[in-house]
């Protein structure tokens, strides 16, 4: 998956390396145990949703899409050229793709309706919103959740990428978040805590949060690291914005045990 994070960023010369890598094992257990595509269709109807808000960590969610055959090598090798249909954020046009996003806050807000829609359906169908924790500084990730506590929104889980960074510098600098576990539940949330990193952890405590009340909407807060799995690129917030060249992307790809691109 990050080798693939990696193909795409340098075939198509763009940023946001680091900030896909923090979420790359909470979607890879989200896609391979929790997200139910009837007949391995991305627009299946009564599929359920994954709303990525955080919408410039898109490339994590293309590894996931190229590995369910969803998209051909041809994307990956052309992502951010003339011509392809894969952008650097995420884009609603896109098969697999359930929201526009990249104005942050916006994308949960969206998948609040979007649970609200399918509950007054009376579906089983999910919605899982993946917002960066430096996006919670945005107005309408909190009257999303006043929406969805008030609603009863408990088909709809919002999982944050806590990593401690966002574009300008650390979350405790910028606008500092505090105890976001506390947050959430005083919002009306049944919330946890966990190793954004350990996908059997992720997977128990994404069937526990399901399992506690069902009334309520959830809450997982992922511990993460920006950068994971590439040292230097871990924790260093130069990433959010810097591009590969040769040598560094023939480093990252060593570090990740690859000699060379899969294609």
């Amino acid at each position: 998956m990050r080798r693939t994070v990696l193909e795409m960023a340098y075939a198509g010369s763009t940023v946001h390396i680091a900030c896909a890598f923090s979420i790359i094992e909470l979607l890879t257990v989200l896609y391979r145990h929790h997200l139910r595509y009837p007949g391995n269709d991305p627009r299946a109807e009564g599929r359920d949703y994954l709303v990525l808000s955080k919408g410039h960590g898109v490339m994590a969610q293309y590894a996931c899409m190229h590995e369910l055959g969803w998209l051909e090598d041809s994307h990956i090798q052309n992502y951010f050229k003339d011509g392809t249909d894969l952008k650097g954020l995420s884009d609603s046009r896109v098969v697999g793709l359930e929201v526009t996003s990249g104005s942050l806050g916006h994308g949960f807000s969206v998948g609040v309706g979007i649970a609200l829609g399918l509950k007054r359906k009376g579906t089983d169908q999910k919605v899982y919103a993946i917002v960066g924790d430096g996006e919670l500084n945005e107005g309408p990730i909190w009257e999303g959740a006043l929406v969805a506590a008030h609603h009863g929104l408990n088909n709809l889980m919002l999982m944050v990428d806590k990593n401690g960074f966002q574009a300008m510098g650390t979350t405790d600098d910028v606008l500092a978040l505090g105890h976001l576990k506390a947050k959430f539940s005083s919002f009306g949330f049944e919330a946890l805590e966990v190793d954004g990193h350990d996908e059997s952890a992720i997977d128990e405590a994404i069937r526990q949060l399901w399992d506690i009340s069902p009334t309520k909407p959830k809450a997982l807060i992922a511990r993460t690291v920006k950068g994971k799995g590439v040292s230097f690129m871990e924790s260093i917030n130069l990433w959010h914005y810097t591009r590969l060249d040769p040598q560094t992307f023939a480093a990252a790809l060593s570090e990740l045990g690859f000699t060379g691109a899969s294609k």
